[in-house]
């Protein structure tokens, strides 16, 4: 007997560019926890209940329907009013809610009592403006000043926050003809229902962002029927008018990769990915319909990122390369042109994050932006390389050939605290971030007796990240006609490999070290970077064949992934951000590090588990994060992180993409009109078809299937831009000849 099992937080999130809604399964929003409306990093509701005669209602299900709109069905408990008792379970209260700019909701209200009844209908709500980090931290300060007023004419509850010139205000408006009042901080409205008689209104949140004001688009509200079947709402009657975030997930779709396979869980996953991916999209961040800005995550994460933007870019550049486009851009214009010690820029530097709340506004945080970072500026390098492998638009190098000028220059001089040759990282700023690799949580990196490790320190996967970056721009700078350079970054890099290979190596773990501590000895815990040093391509053959069997090995292979830190550690915590937990993203590198190096069973071993996992997760989705508690057999499920991560996560939606390439081994070379691909389908992904691959001005369609053992591929339809000369075409090639 099958038995099917999800895995999926308490919460239903739905968003739209930089506002987002997190509820309860009720769709509610509770006091002393982190669900809210937020809008560019500010809350502007904390508490939100509905209730009939003052007793609140009961969940009966719920559901996210798209991204950015969700269906609460409610029901009463037994309920006393002056013309007498109405029974438990005999109301239905509907609430279809949507994000766009602001909130939009529609309440529907059913008898089923079989009598005329009357009662009061309550909305309760509070606003307490907080700042996204400290509803995060939870330790919320009182600034500023609140009042609320109530409009009876327009029907609106105006909360306005005011703190210097920094301005939040929300405005609740009911948009029907019905009768409410306003009395102790809830709305009341009068509702008297013949048998089997519906009511209904609309209702909107609506933001003011300082001096812009974020509200739901006109002709969103759904008109009641003579039926009122409540499903003909939202996402059927206020698309017709208004349905430019619509179009604009249209175009997203039509510009990505499309898969189709005869796995069922595949296909699913990798469907949810893509409208999660378009979700993730910072619409007011684009710099153009083709070049896009992707938020880290909801809910924590919804701003620009230097780290996780460029991850995700790599991750998608198979399935569409925009989101590259714009990180490359946007990160750009925040590059560090000085020293900034309280916010750890150097010149060169690429930022690590931005943000646009009370706390940043006020410079109480350093992000404005904040650059503690070590790999930001590295990887800006490695993505600007595979864009233009995907794209073979050496315009693009020209365009942003300064700004790659300046992050080599912040590599060798800033990036290199004591100019030994590999990278270190220590905090200038007196906020004192401890570590700021990839792994950034205060206490993720620790010696093998658990104790924590000390700045300045070199991790492994920095040197690797560094090694790769050198030999891609090498090629970036022949491309530019620039011989001499391109030989000088080769010879670094090939240095810099031979001397990691000596200096990080652990012979007797076989096993690269965590990283160097600040006494330039190895930090000897088996850590997950390792496995990182094979994606960039910096180990040895031998090596990479031994550290990808030791991270394979039970202290580190929980059966749903590679744990980030051995389980033999004394630091080890299955349910630590760092320390023993999963990471999808984390997986999907290594795993393209073990097919780097012919491993491509041990890949497509991290793949299953990981996919095993979000097989689990509800709406196939991976959390960012999940506990690293080992895997009991096939009638098992992951555990979530319990600390809450986030969903959507962008680099953790990516992986689902970047494993799949890796499966395929596609390695584009569009500047040499080739791409090469490498499959490796294991049993469980017997075929598998790419519609729409974007490789230079190439769309193809590949057609991949397994026949016995042996995998095999054909190209099905391939189509060029508008003017290209057949001596332009992509010519694809097996890797293996």
């Amino acid at each position: 007997m099958t038995v099917e099992i999800r895995v999926g937080p308490p919460t239903i999130t739905i968003s739209q560019g930089r506002t987002f809604m997190v509820t309860t399964q009720a769709g509610e929003i509770m006091t002393g926890t982190d669900q809210g409306v937020y809008a560019i990093d500010t809350r502007f509701l904390s508490f939100y209940r509905m209730y009939i005669n003052q007793v609140p209602l009961q969940v009966i299900n719920s559901s996210q329907l798209t991204f950015y709109a969700a269906r609460y069905h409610l029901t009463n408990p037994r309920i006393e009013t002056e013309g007498g008792v109405i029974d438990e379970q005999t109301l239905r209260v509907t609430i279809n809610r949507i994000v766009h700019e602001g909130i939009h909701e529609d309440i529907d209200i059913a008898n089923y009592t079989g009598k005329s009844i009357h009662f009061i209908f309550e909305l309760s709500m509070r606003s307490d403006f907080a700042d996204l980090f400290e509803v995060k931290s939870k330790h919320i300060v009182q600034r500023g000043r609140e009042q609320t007023q109530w409009n009876a004419q327009n029907r609106q509850l105006y909360t306005t926050y005011d703190n210097k010139d920094f301005h939040r205000a929300m405005r609740y408006r009911i948009l029907n003809d019905v009768p409410v009042g306003y009395a102790n901080g809830r709305l009341r409205i009068e509702i008297a229902l013949a048998p089997n008689q519906r009511w209904h209104t609309c209702c909107e949140m609506i933001l003011e962002h300082g001096q812009q004001v974020r509200k739901p688009a006109p002709g969103l509200c759904s008109q009641p029927t003579k039926d009122m079947n409540v499903t003909q709402t939202l996402l059927t009657s206020g698309h017709e008018q208004s349905n430019d975030f619509e179009q604009r997930q249209q175009r997203w779709q039509d510009n990505c990769t499309e898969v189709t396979t005869s796995n069922h869980h595949i296909y699913r996953m990798y469907q949810q990915a893509v409208e999660d991916m378009g979700a993730l999209r910072i619409y007011d961040m684009d710099v153009s319909d083709e070049a896009w800005v992707p938020a880290a995550g909801v809910p924590w994460f919804v701003t620009l990122f230097g780290r996780d933007s460029l991850t995700v870019s790599y991750q998608n550049m198979a399935v569409a390369e925009g989101f590259a486009r714009g990180a490359l851009k946007r990160l750009a214009q925040y590059q560090a042109q000085e020293r900034d010690d309280e916010r750890d820029a150097q010149p060169g530097k690429i930022m690590h994050e931005i943000r646009f709340g009370e706390l940043a506004h006020f410079h109480k945080v350093p992000f404005t932006p904040f650059y503690a970072t070590a790999d930001a500026t590295i990887l800006y390098l490695i993505i600007l390389s595979e864009t233009y492998r995907w794209t073979g638009d050496v315009e693009l190098l020209k365009e942003y050939r300064e700004v790659a000028e300046k992050c080599l220059h912040w590599i060798d001089h800033y990036g290199d605290l004591d100019g030994d040759g590999f990278q270190e990282y220590k905090s200038f700023s007196p906020y004192h971030y401890n570590n700021v690799g990839w792994k950034d949580a205060a206490d993720a990196v620790v010696y093998a007796d658990g104790t924590p490790v000390k700045q300045p320190k070199g991790l492994c996967e920095l040197q690797g990240y560094v090694y790769d970056a050198k030999t891609r721009m090498a090629e970036v700078f022949t491309a530019l006609g620039d011989q001499k350079r391109a030989q000088t970054l080769q010879q670094e890099a090939e240095t810099l490999k031979r001397r990691f290979n000596q200096t990080f190596w652990m012979e007797n773990e076989g096993c690269f070290a965590f990283g160097l501590d600040p006494d330039k000895k190895q930090i000897t815990s088996i850590a997950s970077n390792a496995g990182q040093c094979l994606w960039s391509g910096i180990a040895d053959q031998d090596k990479a064949e031994r550290t990808a069997r030791r991270l394979l090995q039970e202290d580190m292979w929980s059966g749903w992934g590679i744990r980030t830190l051995s389980r033999d550690n004394a630091a080890y915590n299955p349910f630590a951000y760092q320390r023993g937990s999963i990471w999808p993203q984390d997986n999907g590198i290594i795993a393209d590090g073990f097919k780097r190096y012919g491993l491509a069973q041990e890949a497509n071993h991290v793949i299953r588990g990981i996919f095993d996992a979000i097989e689990r997760f509800d709406g196939y989705r991976p959390p960012e994060v999940f506990a690293g508690v080992q895997r009991a057999g096939e009638i098992d499920f992951p555990i979530l992180y319990p600390a809450g991560a986030n969903i959507p996560q962008a680099w953790a939606t990516g992986s689902i993409f970047h494993m799949l390439r890796t499966i395929l081994g596609l390695r584009a070379d569009a500047p040499h009109k080739r791409l090469y691909v490498h499959p490796t389908l294991p049993h469980w992904l017997p075929d598998i078809t790419l519609h729409r691959l974007r490789v230079g001005p190439c769309s193809i369609t590949l057609r991949f299937w397994r026949q016995g053992e042996q995998p095999h591929w054909k190209v099905t339809e391939m189509q060029a831009d508008h003017g290209t000369a057949q001596e332009n075409m992509i010519q694809v090639t097996d890797e293996n000849g």
